[in-house]
């Protein structure tokens, strides 16, 4: 086994720390018109702060967990049920957005724009995923539905939260990545 590729105790710790904020973050619920969690902004603090291999680890673990059961979902929900509800499309959109975040990490090399652009690709693809899976779910079981009513459900409340979220990652993650090093 290669030592260099191989994950240290300290990066195991670290990730299991992301895996833990990620379940926070998605039971925390911020009471605005259409509520909306914290989730997002775990995923791309994981990203930005352990790099994409690792942060993409924390998310693929997070779901996994979720999926045995575990209640890390938001409003403590966990279980498979939840990931083949109509909302789990946005879950694996977070794994999405991670492998895109890890994908562009070595175009940038750190330059701030392609971090944020990164973000930016990353949440769009969540919400395409996201929005394919509640149409097809959803449609199922209470008949079809547009695309902009879709949409006007499950993103546009929460693109303007979504954005303070990857300003604040974007913000917060230097300082946390500099804490750990």
């Amino acid at each position: 086994m290669n030592q260099a590729k191989a994950f240290s105790t300290r990066d195991i710790v670290y990730t299991g720390m992301f895996v833990v904020l990620i379940a926070i973050c998605s039971w925390i619920s911020i009471p605005t018109a259409v509520p909306f969690t914290l989730q997002t902004f775990a995923v791309f603090m994981a990203v930005l702060v352990l790099g994409g291999k690792k942060g993409t680890l924390a998310v693929i673990v997070y779901l996994i967990l979720g999926a045995a059961g575990m209640p890390v979902f938001s409003h403590f929900t966990g279980g498979f049920g939840i990931l083949a509800g109509s909302t789990g499309g946005y879950l694996f959109g977070f794994a999405l957005t991670a492998v895109i975040m890890w994908v562009m990490e070595p175009v940038g090399r750190g330059k701030p724009w392609i971090r944020i652009l990164s973000m930016l690709i990353g949440l769009a693809a969540c919400y395409t995923v996201g929005t394919i899976w509640f149409m097809a779910v959803y449609g199922r079981s209470t008949g079809p539905i547009t695309v902009m009513t879709a949409l006007g459900w499950c993103v546009f409340p929460f693109v303007i939260p979504d954005l303070i979220k990857i300003g604040l990652a974007y913000t917060l993650s230097p300082v946390l990545r500099k804490a750990i090093a």
